[in-house]
Formats: C-alpha cells, sequence, structure tokens
C-alpha cells in the first residue's frame, strides 16, 4: 500500500526519514550531516521519485525509490 507523505503528520514523517536515513548500510561511509539527508529524502518524496510503501502484513513502512516499488502497488 502506498502512502502518500503529504498525509502524515510532520514529525512523523521525519522520525520515519530519520529511521531511514540512520539504518545500517545507508550512509556507505557518507559523511553528510542528518539534516542535509533527511531534506534530500523529503525532496525525493515531494518530486516524487521516492513513495512511502506500508506492508500490512509486517506492518512496516519502506522508503523506496519508484522505480522500485512494485508495479501492481500502482493499481
Amino acid at each position: 500500500m502506498l502512502i502518500p507523505h503529504d498525509q502524515l503528520e510532520v514529525d512523523t514523517l521525519t522520525r520515519l526519514i530519520e529511521d531511514f536515513v540512520t539504518r545500517d548500510g545507508t550512509d556507505n561511509g557518507d559523511d553528510t550531516p542528518l539534516e542535509t539527508r533527511v531534506l534530500r529524502v523529503r525532496q525525493a518524496l515531494t518530486k516524487g521519485q521516492a513513495l512511502i510503501v506500508f506492508d500490512p502484513d509486517s506492518e512496516q513502512c519502506q522508503l523506496m525509490l519508484k522505480h522500485d516499488v512494485p508495479k501492481h502497488l500502482f493499481d
């Protein structure tokens, strides 16, 4: 299920993005400040380049690049 980013409360969206950008394996040695990484993800969401995907089975949200989102979720 796709979750429109603009329907989340600002604090909730910020926490979701911060969780994503601070996960193991997402920084690849990048020393970019947290605020900058959060801003980049927020911009990608606004531009439609990234999407929030909710898996009802695991009750987990993921941030994914649009081209990586399974096609059936767009139906």
